[in-house]
């Protein structure tokens, strides 16, 4: 059985003492509750990076400039409706102060806390790079 490609990009957004951003899924979404790499959905005849650009100043008002987003690693993670394929990208410059302008949480997490979280499966293979990186 072949199942849909969806493609979703997410960004570690990492502060001077090297935390990094996770936003609570909100209310009435699928897999509420759990934190997520802030990102989203890769729109037709969009580049993953033009996605990430748009979807934080969206969700966290935040300005980001594509030269400062390095690719560091992805997910490959089947979900039972879809497949998801996640490039994670870190930042550690943007301006404007982060705020959850969809309603939802935000937390500074130390690399080694996130396994602490509750978060999507397709998440979570990705703290163990940044654990390394960081």
């Amino acid at each position: 059985m072949t199942s849909k490609l969806v493609l979703v990009v997410a960004c570690a957004l990492v502060d001077p003492d090297n935390r990094v951003l996770v936003a609570q899924r909100p209310e009435g979404k699928t897999m509420a509750g759990l934190w997520e790499f802030p990102g989203g959905k890769v729109e037709p005849g969009e580049r993953p990076e033009e996605t990430l650009i748009r979807e934080l100043a969206e969700e966290l008002g935040v300005a980001v400039e594509e030269p400062c987003l390095a690719p560091l690693a992805f997910a490959s993670h089947a979900y039972d409706q879809f497949h998801l394929l996640m490039p994670l990208y870190v930042c550690r410059r943007w301006t404007g102060v982060v705020t959850g302008r969809e309603g939802q949480a935000t937390r500074w997490v130390r690399p080694d806390k996130l396994r602490d979280l509750a978060m999507p499966p397709a998440d979570e293979p990705l703290i163990a790079h940044l654990v390394d990186l960081l």
